[in-house]
């Protein structure tokens, strides 16, 4: 949940005669969600935000999905995605369902030629290789290994890398990306027991305002399609705003874990929520400190939700053969946990250094073309006995 921004300039009130120099006026826009009931920011433009000029078509991007009912667990080997230098192109949607996509992406160059708009869904990207740049119409944010990126939907925005070697974990989601409620007061202020605060998270520090008339291509997700949508004003002309609706970046090395004597449950690690899935970060930290404690997981039944674990980096001690990039899928209905010895291993060990996003959703997630290109078909057996995987 951001907090109140403001950037730019702005006028005493809202609503209200905001003059240029020239005596013209500044346009308004309230960049708003949820029928006037949801976050929020007021915009003011150079230009109307209105103008197309061009509908010059469109193309799907519906996920294409292999798999519609799954019980079955996957490993997928997400840095064997084929990098591609324009960055919609470079997005590999790997799982699905009606409230979220999970993708993948290995753009090799920055988003030059269009803008870019998701008009469904919010979009939580996490870097896992790369720096760069985000720039959008409401201010820009520097990014850099381990940045969760919040881009609320509707933000016009544009990705600059600095180098071609990138890697970005991203889920697409068509409900409300918020910061966890048992960890906010009911002014929505983050409270004394959240694993970050307000400090941790980086707003949008300055505007690229573009006074600027011409032919400027945006590409506009709307319901599965892409629509290429050429306005007659350069999209970033805003010469201010205020507000709480607006992209944000927290790192993953700013979330401080919750440990205790014996082994804690995931939700110690949750970072963000939907009323449809929730997202943890599992960071390096002390292990349990009782002296019988069995630090790793113990099996669990997800009856009620799948789990898609990234491993970003380290060790990850309840895994065999498990290498960065990698994303395993334990679908709800059986119960998973710890590989064969890994239960021994961690007994005596004192802390980890395993680095991981994982996204818990409440409906079954379809696996799609893409994911089963670089699946491992043979994860599903890896908790038998070495003797009884023939």
């Amino acid at each position: 949940m951001p907090f109140y921004h403001k950037l730019g300039k702005i006028p005493h009130k809202r609503h209200t005669v905001f003059k240029k120099p020239d005596g013209s006026l500044y346009y308004e826009q309230l960049f708003g969600t949820i029928g006037f009931d949801g976050m929020s920011s007021n915009l003011y433009h150079e230009h109307r935000p209105t103008q197309v000029k061009e509908i010059k078509g469109s193309y799907d991007v519906t996920p294409k999905v292999a798999i519609e009912n799954n019980l079955k667990s996957y490993r997928f080997k997400g840095f064997q995605v084929t990098p591609h230098p324009d960055y919609l192109k470079s997005r590999k949607p790997v799982l699905t369902n009606a409230d979220c996509d999970i993708i993948l992406a290995s753009p090799q160059g920055s988003t030059e030629d269009y803008f870019y708009k998701n008009a469904d869904a919010d979009e939580l990207i996490f870097i896992h290789k790369g720096t760069g740049k985000l720039r959008t119409h409401l201010g820009n944010l520097d990014f850099k290994y381990g940045d969760y990126l919040l881009i609320p939907r509707g933000t016009i925005y544009k990705l600059d890398f600095d180098d071609e070697d990138n890697r970005l974990f991203i889920v697409e989601s068509r409900r409300p990306i918020y910061t966890p409620k048992r960890y906010r007061n009911w002014f929505g202020q983050l409270l004394e027991h959240s694993p970050f605060c307000e400090r941790d998270l980086r707003q949008p520090y300055e505007l690229e305002t573009n006074d600027e008339k011409g032919d400027f291509l945006i590409k506009i997700k709307k319901q599965g399609r892409i629509f290429d949508m050429v306005y007659a004003t350069h999209p970033f002309d805003v010469v201010g705003y205020d507000g709480y609706n607006y992209p944000y970046a927290f790192s993953i090395h700013d979330f401080e874990p919750i440990t205790g004597r014996i082994h804690q449950p995931p939700p110690v690690h949750q970072t963000f929520e939907t009323d449809a899935f929730v997202v943890c970060s599992f960071c390096p930290r002390k292990y349990d400190y009782h002296p019988e404690s069995i630090p790793a997981p113990y099996s669990h039944s997800n009856i009620d939700s799948d789990e898609v674990l990234y491993y970003v980096d380290g060790d990850f001690m309840s895994r065999n053969d498990i290498e960065a990039g990698h994303i395993s899928l334990h679908p709800a209905g059986i119960p998973h946990g710890p590989h064969p010895g890994a239960v021994e291993r961690s007994i005596g060990q004192v802390e980890t250094e395993e680095l991981a996003v994982m996204v818990d959703t409440f409906k079954p997630l379809k696996v799609t073309e893409d994911a089963m290109e670089i699946a491992d078909d043979t994860y599903h057996k890896s908790w038998l006995e070495e003797e009884d995987r023939k």
